[in-house]
């Protein structure tokens, strides 16, 4: 009998068959706030965010640095540390640079008090190299991650203008398939600046020669720079930085 049970019952094997083919689309990880959990990171990756969220509290915060252990590395005194004394310190400068951050992990400290309570004049950003060097993320992921950020910084420091920096070129040659990745990213989160509250700033040539090849003595793992590196990067920013902490 067509209107029996029998029918009813293939009716509904054929619909659950049918749900079962659907792709639902997920949003990708970059844009998913998330702790971080690799082994070499549990022990110190919470406390820092506490320490750091601390040390905000004890004073006024003009200028903070976000990103991963690039940022990081300025609080290293055989690195960035000497330069950081030179150029910020006196600029009320917070460190929110963490080791191995990609930028789901940037997300779950801003959404966790990371920059709570204070109202900088600018925030540096710069993020992704993770993304890409450590899960090969496409570019369009990465760049909507970086994107995700900047919302997250407007909805909580409404009144602070922020330099997104290019990622910076890695590995040594401009072949690369990781540093042909950063490239892509750097072209999309180019348009994500409007020259009101957010500035795209890409310093990268100063770490490469003529034919884009990686000056080591800058970068000798690949990747994280040296005192002169920083140096370099200091530098560069220096002009648009003075404008925009006006």
């Amino acid at each position: 009998m067509r209107n029996g049970p029998l029918f009813h019952s293939i009716l509904f094997v054929l619909l659950l068959l049918s749900l079962s083919g659907c792709k639902t689309t997920q949003p990708p990880l970059a844009t998913i706030a998330t702790e971080q959990t690799a082994d070499r990171a549990v022990e110190w990756w919470k406390p820092r965010h506490l320490k750091q969220m601390t040390i905000a509290g004890q004073g006024p915060v003009d200028l903070v640095f976000i990103g991963d252990s690039i940022t990081h590395g300025w609080e290293k005194e055989n690195t960035g540390l000497p330069v950081w004394k030179q150029h910020y310190q006196q600029m009320n400068a917070l460190n929110l640079g963490f080791g191995g951050d990609r930028t789901e992990h940037v997300l779950w400290r801003l959404q966790n008090g990371a920059v709570d309570g204070i109202a900088p004049k600018v925030a540096v950003l710069l993020i992704g190299t993770n993304n890409t060097g450590q899960r090969f993320d496409d570019a369009d992921d990465t760049a909507l991650g970086i994107k995700t950020i900047l919302a997250e910084l407007h909805k909580r420091l409404p009144r602070t203008k922020v330099l997104l920096l290019a990622i910076l070129p890695m590995k040594l040659s401009p072949d690369d398939n990781h540093r042909k990745l950063n490239v892509e990213v750097n072209h999309r989160i180019a348009k994500l600046a409007d020259g009101k509250r957010v500035f795209f700033l890409d310093i990268g040539k100063a770490y490469v020669d003529d034919k884009g090849v990686l000056n080591t003595r800058l970068m000798p793992d690949r990747l994280h720079l040296t005192t002169e590196g920083y140096q370099l990067w200091a530098e560069a920013m220096a002009p648009l930085l003075k404008d925009l902490m006006q």
